[in-house]
C-alpha cells in the first residue's frame, strides 16, 4: 500500500506556516515588541492573550505588514510564511493581505450591498473570470461565514444594515472571499453580544479545518474555548507559547500565572 499520504500530511502537520524569528518593533523611539520568536502552526486557532497595551495586537499586525501604513513605525528581525520572508523588498504587502486576511474590532463593511462587500476583494484581485464565478464565490464565501441562509435574499441590501454580529460574520466572510491561507483576528468579539461572539466563535472552530487562524482576544475564556495554541504577552515580549490546555493548567512562567489567575492585567 502506498502510504506517501500520510508522511506528506506529518510533513504539514509539523512544518510551522508562520515563523517569527528576533521580531523587534520601534514606534519612534518607543521598543514596542522585544525580541519574539514564535511558530505558528498551520490549520491551528493560536490565541495572543496579555493584559491592555502589552504588543499582542502590534505584533498581529506584523504579520500582514500592517504596521508598514504607520510612518513612524519599523520593524526588524525576519518573519516568514511558508518559508518566504514577508518583509523582502520583492513581497507586494497588496498581494501579502490576500493570503494573510484580517478582522477587526470593529466590523467594518464597506458601505455597500452585502454582495459587493464578498465581490470587491475578488475583483480587484482577478479571481473571477465572469458573473457566474463571482456569484459562487460569495456564496461560498456567505456558507463558510454561516451566513448564507440569513441573508441570500438580501444580497443588494447594505452590508451596513445588518445587525453587529452579522457584520463581523460578513467581514469574515469578505476575509475568506479571496482565498486566504492566513486569518488574523484582532478582538473579533470585543464589539459583539454574547449571542453572537458564540455564532463566531462557533465559525472561527469551523474554519480552522481550512485556514490557518490567529486571533487576540482579551478574553481569556475565550481563548480557551476557540484556541488550540495560547501566546502570552508582557510589556512588548513573548513570554511564553504552548497548548492551550497547558498555558492555562500549567504555565512555566509565574508572570503567566499571575495573569490567569487575575493577579494582573
Amino acid at each position: 500500500m502506498n502510504e506517501m499520504p500520510n508522511i506528506e500530511q506529518a510533513n504539514e502537520m509539523t512544518a510551522s506556516k508562520i515563523s517569527a524569528d528576533k521580531v523587534q518593533v520601534y514606534y519612534g523611539d518607543t521598543h514596542a515588541i522585544k525580541d519574539v520568536d514564535i511558530e505558528i502552526e498551520p490549520r491551528t486557532v493560536t490565541a495572543f492573550i496579555g493584559p491592555s497595551g502589552c504588543g499582542k495586537s502590534t505584533f498581529l499586525r506584523t504579520l500582514n505588514r500592517m504596521n508598514d501604513t504607520i510612518d513612524i513605525c519599523r520593524v526588524e528581525g525576519s518573519i516568514k510564511i511558508d518559508g518566504e520572508d514577508i518583509y523582502d523588498p520583492k513581497v507586494d504587502p497588496v498581494q501579502l493581505r490576500a493570503k494573510v486576511g484580517m478582522v477587526f474590532q470593529k466590523p467594518n463593511p464597506f458601505p455597500k450591498s452585502i454582495y459587493d462587500n464578498i465581490a470587491y476583494g475578488p475583483r480587484i484581485h482577478g479571481l473571477a473570470r465572469n458573473k457566474s464565478e463571482l456569484d459562487d464565490i460569495v456564496s461560498s464565501s456567505l456558507q463558510k461565514a454561516g451566513l448564507w441562509e440569513e441573508v441570500k435574499n438580501r444580497l443588494d441590501e447594505p452590508g451596513t444594515g445588518m445587525s453587529g454580529g452579522q457584520q463581523q460574520r460578513l467581514c469574515i466572510a469578505r476575509a475568506i472571499a479571496v482565498s486566504p491561507e492566513v486569518i488574523l483576528m484582532d478582538e473579533p468579539c470585543s464589539a459583539l453580544d454574547p449571542i453572537a461572539t458564540a455564532k463566531v466563535e462557533e465559525l472561527i472552530d469551523e474554519l480552522r479545518e481550512n485556514f490557518t487562524i490567529v486571533i487576540v482576544t482579551h478574553s481569556m475564556q475565550q481563548a480557551a474555548r476557540v484556541s488550540q495554541r495560547t501566546a502570552f504577552f508582557h510589556l512588548g515580549v513573548l513570554v511564553e507559547e504552548g497548548p492551550t490546555q497547558e498555558i492555562f493548567t500549567n504555565p512555566k512562567d509565574k508572570r503567566t500565572q499571575d495573569y490567569i489567575t487575575g493577579r494582573f492585567g
